[in-house]
């Protein structure tokens, strides 16, 4: 074994993506120890994605000082490279910063907009935002303010709308916003294909996870009709029924609106921004990993989007995950060689997670004890 990629996702709960990678080097470099060996940590636009590339690609870590969703003071970071921002909305919008303080209608992702303001004042052209693991159901107003669109209300008044106020909004105003982004492409990781709003939009499916009741989540859901149906006037666009348009609260759908940005698959770009295809050039291996496999895993996620990519080339991928559900024959069509899980003795995860870091160590030992068996024949 000559050269081996290393890319996986986190292990949720127990292991990151970064520990993993550590994991697997230290396994390959003892049975393999001239092997070369390229580690690159995995989140495809949720928690960690920023970390990701800081640890693979030699980023610039930038400090910026926003504020969070309920508009408090904090000091976070994005990653550059070159002149490419990648950018977590969850590091100014996130669950954790608010944690047992949700309130879906008053959390605004106006720290978000203003760390992208920050990233375009030192010379980015391009913007990656990750769109996972958000509180807000602000559908990206709040951020655009921040990048100075002028929200009026039915007085033709200028004002401050938030998720609870977007019945108020008569008309947009987004053209200082346009120029401050003229020269500057906007890419948001969306691998959810959820509308703005309906039964399956953003409101009625994730709202409840960030504390909105069955009263609150109705609410908010219209709220986000009267937001597109503004959206359309102002701006000419229906972003509706825009697949991944529900993502982050709406935000996939602010992101289209209000900075002509796209919504691409968070695994693709991570892959085409660090070159896959140029590093998979005489690889002998991919391990890569998340969590649990399973039937959601086939969707296009982190394992089957390496996997598609590898298959093109020929390269075996193993797959090493925490547990492994039925039904996923599908993924050995999909550019899976072998899937494997770590846990060595029956137990429940809340149990079996303490063990995750010698589980993952010994899975990887025999599996590669196995190889140089077999190698040697």
């Amino acid at each position: 074994m000559k050269k081996v990629l290393i890319m996986p996702d986190s292990y949720k709960g127990t292991l990151s993506a970064i520990q993993i990678c550590d994991i697997m080097k230290e396994c390959i470099l003892e049975h393999f120890p001239k092997c070369e060996t390229i580690a690159i940590p995995i989140a495809d636009g949720g928690e960690g994605t920023v970390d990701s590339f800081l640890y693979a690609m030699n980023a610039e870590k930038i400090m910026v000082e926003t504020t969070n969703a309920l508009g408090e003071p904090i000091l976070t970071y994005y990653a550059k490279v070159k002149d490419t921002a990648i950018i977590e909305m969850a590091c100014a919008a996130g669950l954790p910063q608010v944690e047992g303080r949700l309130n879906p209608r008053r959390a605004t992702t106006y720290g978000v907009g203003t760390i992208i303001q920050h990233a375009i004042e030192h010379n980015c052209k391009h913007i990656i935002l990750g769109l996972g693991g958000s509180c807000t159901n602000d559908g990206g107003i709040g951020a655009a303010l921040a990048l100075g669109t002028i929200f009026y209300n039915q007085k033709d008044e200028p004002f401050i709308p938030c998720a609870d106020t977007m019945t108020e909004i008569k008309y947009i105003d987004n053209r200082v916003t346009k120029r401050l982004l003229s020269g500057c492409k906007v890419t948001a990781m969306c691998d959810i294909k959820n509308p703005l709003y309906g039964p399956n939009g953003a409101a009625y499916i994730f709202s409840p996870q960030k504390g909105a009741d069955p009263e609150t989540v109705k609410l908010l859901d219209q709220n986000l009709i009267a937001l597109s149906e503004v959206i359309k006037t102002s701006f000419q666009k229906d972003v509706s029924n825009i697949p991944g348009a529900g993502a982050a609260g709406g935000f996939g759908a602010g992101v289209i609106a209000f900075f002509n940005g796209t919504l691409t698959s968070g695994i693709d770009t991570i892959l085409d921004l660090i070159q896959f295809e140029t590093l998979l050039e005489n690889a002998d291996m991919i391990f890569t990993g998340e969590g649990r496999i399973d039937r959601q895993s086939l969707g296009g996620k982190v394992v089957i989007g390496i996997g598609e990519r590898a298959k093109q080339k020929q390269i075996p991928v193993i797959v090493i995950a925490g547990s492994v559900a039925d039904n996923i024959k599908e993924a050995y069509h999909m550019g899976i060689s072998a899937i494997f899980s770590i846990n060595q003795q029956a137990m429940d995860f809340s149990q079996s997670r303490y063990f995750s870091d010698i589980n993952l160590r010994h899975t990887m030992d025999n599996l590669l004890r196995f190889y140089k068996t077999i190698s040697c024949q």
